[in-house]
């Protein structure tokens, strides 16, 4: 069958979509971008917070619209799936097959039998992503019961994948020429904790450091786990890049601890200090809470401060969101939204003058780029990624200009000439 996919959320989620995609090429399937050429469509679903479960809903009553044209079967899978399946079953009877994520382990006999196929071969790996760049999950679920967060709900506890099924992982992703390699997992800092009784990130990196990569990023690292020895491991990589994605959700002692987060601020700046005093220009982001219950005015200036005194790179930020079954849920006083709203563009406005300001600081140098796209009308612009951001589409780009013809996936040297707060600009030389 000819097979469309949408996938939504966060890139953890992603990877399980390339599984799918996996299993659906080895059963025969072809894939197709446009819906309405689709005989099956899957939807990966995300349920972290409300915005996130409107959206997935929505997709799958827009993609369940096909139903009326050519589309046979329109199948939901992911998170929300999970959190939510009775509930879904009853109200969307235009879904032909819900699959939860304790299911995916049969996720091949799903797919099979409601789409009369059989798997014909052994599964590939197959990337969604660009084919330079992929993502490798090196855990799954968590144990770190923040009093906001659902994922525990969703995914269970912190699971981490035996070294050597992801070293065999990286090799094939090596094989196919993906040049970035993304570590992620809910909490990559806590990698090895559960099988081997300490904490192992640092020798996966240096296992990882050993193959063709040009780069390796880590995200989602927590800051009470990012140790001395990881930062020295790192610092001696050559390929590991210098790239900090700490979710540090506030700086209220008192808040954190309502949010059933370790450490302090003290702690977090303390770690800062180390990085910055370690590595030459590591890139700082980070994920913010505004609105979470009982904030006051106060926690919100001290938020403020904070802010103004790390001077994160990349900031994203978010109002609570009210999760049913978790800690939070019944603390009271809540944070109106309306309120919650203005502190999230007061918070916002604020990063964006210091993201333009630390983006000066590239003005003048010469970085390396992987090409990306280029502009459909002029053929000398191109869009690419420095080692500063991520692929997620949330740290920005290099935009550039440049004489030569270049291809996607191509590394070049771009000298940047300007810079606003999310993009970089410049010229290759």
């Amino acid at each position: 069958m000819k097979v469309g996919i949408v996938s939504l959320g966060c890139c953890k989620n992603l990877v399980d979509t390339q599984n799918a995609l996996s299993f659906l090429k080895a059963s025969g399937h072809t894939f197709v971008d446009n819906p309405a050429e689709a005989d099956a469509i899957i939807v990966n679903t995300c349920g972290f917070i409300n915005d996130a479960k409107q959206e997935s809903i929505n997709t799958i009553l827009q993609m369940a619209e096909y139903k009326k044209e050519k589309l046979q079967y329109l199948i939901v899978m992911g998170c929300l799936v999970q959190r939510y399946k009775a509930d879904l079953e009853k109200e969307l009877p235009e879904v032909d097959c819900f699959i939860a994520i304790d299911e995916y382990k049969n996720l091949p006999e799903i797919f099979n039998k409601i789409l009369k196929s059989k798997t014909q071969y052994k599964c590939e790996t197959i990337i969604a992503t660009y084919p330079h760049t992929a993502y490798l999950k090196i855990a799954d679920g968590c144990s770190n019961r923040c009093a906001y967060c659902a994922i525990p709900l969703i995914r269970k506890d912190y699971r981490s994948v035996p070294m050597e099924d992801l070293l065999k992982q990286a090799k094939e992703l090596e094989k196919m020429n993906v040049k970035e390699l993304n570590l992620i997992a809910q909490d990559t800092t806590r990698y090895g904790i559960d099988l081997y009784g300490k904490l192992c990130l640092a020798d996966l990196l240096t296992e990882l450091n050993k193959m063709n990569f040009t780069w390796i990023r880590i995200l989602y690292m927590y800051p009470d786990e990012i140790t001395d020895e990881l930062l020295d491991t790192m610092s001696k990589l050559d390929k590991v890049v210098p790239y900090f994605d700490i979710p540090v959700q506030h700086s209220s002692d008192r808040l954190l601890k309502l949010m059933n987060r370790r450490g302090n601020k003290q702690h977090i700046l303390s770690v800062i200090q180390k990085i910055r005093e370690k590595f030459e220009d590591p890139i700082l982001r980070t994920t913010i809470i505004v609105g979470f219950p009982t904030e006051t005015d106060a926690d919100f200036a001290e938020l403020l401060d904070f802010v103004k005194e790390v001077k994160w790179d990349r900031l994203g930020a978010f109002t609570y969101s009210l999760e049913e079954d978790t800690p939070s849920y019944t603390m009271e006083p809540k944070v109106s939204e309306e309120t919650a709203q203005k502190r999230l563009a007061e918070l916002m406005k604020l990063q964006e003058k210091i993201a333009k300001e630390n983006n000066q600081r590239f003005v003048g140098q010469t970085l390396k780029v992987v090409v990306e796209t280029q502009d459909s009308i002029q053929s000398d612009r191109y869009e690419g990624r420095a080692a500063q951001h991520a692929p997620d589409d949330i740290d920005g780009h290099v935009r550039f200009n440049s004489q030569q013809s270049l291809n996607i996936g191509d590394f070049v040297d771009v000298t940047i000439t300007s810079a606003d707060s999310y993009d970089l600009f410049g010229q290759t030389e």
